[in-house]
This record gives C-alpha cells, sequence and structure tokens, in this order.
C-alpha cells in the first residue's frame, strides 16, 4: 500500500533511529516515541525474543498493570488471538485484537483476564521476524479515547516492522561485541566491523553454578537453589513489585504453559546476553507430582549458554546463510578446510570463498577470531 505523507515522513525517520540506535534498548525506546508522533496509544510492549523459540526476554515496555505483569504475561502467552509466533509466518507482520476477534475482544484470554480491567478497546500486534528467526514483537495498547487501529494504520506498522527488523537483528549481534575496550559502541552497521581487532573481554570463569527457581500454577516464585540469586543479579530486573523476578524467568514459565495447553510448540527456553559477551540459557519444565493431588510446581532452569547454542544465537544474529553456518558449525570441531569440503561435498576454494564472505559479514580476518567471538573464548 501506498502511505500518506505524515507516515512516509515518519518511516524515513525511523529509518535514522535504526541506522544509528546503538543497541537494541535505545532502538526500542526511540522507535515508539516516534510512532507516538502519528500513531497514539495508551500503552506498549516490546520484548526481544529468542529467534528460535519466540519466547520473551529484556522486555521494554509502558503498562498501567506493572503490578499485574505474571498475569499479564501468563494470558498472553495463553491467548492464540494475535500471537507473535503465527503473524512470524503469516503474509502480513501486522494485526489487531479487533480484527483477529471480528470485532468481539471478549474472544480473547488476555484482553477478558486483565485488559478490558484497564479500559482497553484494541490492541495492535507486530512481529518482528525474519528468515534468520523471530527478534521480538511490539503490542500497541488503544483505550476508549481512542479510535480502533485503521487500515492505514496497520499498513504504516507493517512498514515500520520491515525497516526495524535488520536494525533490531543486528543489535543482537553487537551484543557478542559491546563489551570490547574502546568507550561507546559506534552506530550502524559498521560497529561490528570495527570491533574486529578488539573483540571482547572474554568469557567468565565466575559464572554461578545452574540455579532454579520454583514457581506456582499462577508463577509465583515457591523458592530457589542456593545459587539462584546471582544468577538474577545477572539478568533484567523487572518492575516492583517484581523486581527479583526477572521478566525472561516469567517468558520461560508462561511459554511452558502454552506448550502444555497446546497453543503453540516451541520449546519453553530463551537464550539472553548477560553482559561481557556472554550468554545465558532459560529453561522451563514441570517438576514431578509431589501428591496425588498436588499440581507440580514450574521449575526455571538457569544456566550458562552451551557452546552449540551459543553458536546457532551468534549465526542467527549475523545473518549467516545455511551454508555459512553448516561451515561454522564444523569449524568448531576444528575440522579444516579440506575436511569441510569433503563433508559438505563442495570444492575447497568454496569453502574459502564462503569465510571470507563470514569474515566480511562478522568484522573478522581469520578463523581463529571468528570462533573466539561465536565461542565466547576471545581475551
Amino acid at each position: 500500500m501506498t502511505l500518506g505523507r505524515p507516515y512516509s515522513r515518519s518511516l524515513e525517520r525511523i529509518r535514522l533511529i535504526g541506522d544509528s540506535a546503538p543497541d537494541h534498548h535505545s532502538l526500542r525506546t526511540a522507535v515508539p516515541a516516534e510512532l507516538g508522533r502519528v500513531l497514539p496509544s495508551s500503552a506498549f510492549v516490546w520484548p526481544l525474543s529468542d529467534p528460535l523459540t519466540a519466547t520473551g526476554m529484556s522486555p521494554v515496555a509502558r503498562i498501567p498493570c506493572p503490578d499485574e505483569l505474571p498475569l499479564l504475561i501468563r494470558l498472553k502467552y495463553l491467548t492464540l488471538a494475535g500471537r507473535w509466533t503465527q503473524l512470524a509466518i503469516s503474509p502480513s507482520p501486522v494485526t489487531t485484537l479487533l480484527r483477529e476477534t471480528a470485532g468481539n475482544p471478549s474472544r480473547s484470554l488476555v484482553w477478558n483476564g486483565l485488559m478490558k480491567r484497564y479500559g482497553v478497546t484494541d490492541v495492535l500486534f507486530a512481529v518482528l521476524a525474519d528468515k534468520h528467526g523471530c527478534w521480538g514483537w511490539l503490542d500497541l495498547w488503544r483505550t476508549a479515547q481512542d479510535d480502533p487501529f485503521t487500515a492505514d494504520e496497520v499498513g504504516y506498522v507493517a512498514a515500520v516492522a520491515r525497516e526495524v527488523t535488520p536494525a533490531l537483528r543486528l543489535s543482537i549481534a553487537r551484543q557478542f561485541l559491546m563489551d570490547a575496550p574502546g568507550g561507546p559502541d559506534p552506530v550502524g552497521h559498521e560497529v561490528v566491523r570495527a570491533r574486529a581487532s578488539v573483540i571482547g573481554a572474554g568469557p567468565r570463569p565466575d559464572l554461578p553454578q545452574q540455579a532454579v527457581l520454583t514457581l506456582d500454577a499462577e508463577m509465583a516464585v515457591l523458592g530457589g537453589t542456593a545459587s539462584v540469586e546471582e544468577w538474577l543479579d545477572l539478568l533484567q530486573a523487572g518492575p516492583r513489585p517484581f523486581q527479583r523476578v526477572p521478566a525472561e524467568v516469567l517468558n520461560v514459565a508462561a511459554q511452558l504453559l502454552a506448550l502444555e495447553a497446546g497453543v503453540d510448540r516451541h520449546p519453553a527456553s530463551a537464550r539472553v546476553h548477560i553482559g561481557s559477551g556472554q550468554w545465558a540459557i532459560l529453561q522451563a519444565s514441570r517438576m514431578d507430582s509431589t501428591g496425588i493431588s498436588a499440581i507440580p510446581p514450574l521449575a526455571v532452569t538457569i544456566q550458562a549458554c552451551p557452546p552449540e547454542a551459543r553458536l546457532d544465537m551468534f549465526a542467527r544474529s549475523f545473518g549467516l546463510t545455511r551454508r555459512q553456518r553448516e561451515l561454522l558449525k564444523l569449524a568448531a570441531t576444528g575440522a579444516d578446510t579440506n575436511v569441510m569440503a569433503s563433508a559438505l561435498g563442495i570444492g575447497a576454494y568454496t569453502v574459502q570463498d564462503q569465510f571470507k564472505l563470514i569474515f566480511d559479514t562478522c568484522g573478522v580476518r581469520s578463523r581463529a577470531t571468528l570462533l573466539a567471538l561465536a565461542m565466547g573464548t576471545a581475551q
């Protein structure tokens, strides 16, 4: 569709934000502010998500109900209408609550269970996804003081999503580099290339041991292992009164509930950057029943991200092709050029050419440097 002049001018400003934002938090603060100039809303929620599992993490939000955060997250994951995992595979990345419910929002679980109490009359749902995965989603809430979202507004946000998604993915790639010495990150794509010679602060040998946090059916914390506090200090604190329960914990727990309810099939796990080039992985599971009538609690495990999972996140965030990802995995096993060529049924020169493309994309000059960056072993 053709955008009107106000939307076209706003989209140009969005492009500038995408080119200049130094990190994903800045991006997710500046873009909603710009959207608010032409697209009024009463609240917004914008989490990142694990590109493979689409489970949320590191949210930026302005909502009227921070004291009901566990309920909001749980109902969001259990609601099919406007679910980001469905939008990611649909022809358009944007829809609205009224469109998805045929004008009857009471068909939405999250609206019935929470939003209607805050006067929400319509929600615009946008997913930020590409062929490499789902990188996050944006929900805009409107109340009775605003009109429902129009088709033109939906089209405008769809254009915004197309512009912002590559910038958001690149901001995740920057997290493999952002703790390198030398001051603040430069902006735009050059951040990746500029940090090639100063890759990062290296791995943290002092990461806590695996920790487990247990939650009840309403996602209230029941308890945790000895090292859980150390891990919680490394994750993004939630709003009061949930500042000791990071949103990542609530998101993976809610995804498990969605999986059990048959709402979604993605695993209940998320990889989260915790600084210094390091990544953690959170996984939710159902504990064994302790009694005939008892509902087993949820268990969220937090630990350092395994090498294979970290490598996958690295490859997706830098937008490597399928062949390039295969080569990176083989290189991580110690395979040389001839072994890789034989394993993939290609020539040695093709292997070398592909690595040159990978080097250019990731801003490095050697396989050793590439692997140190991807595996978190740079010093």
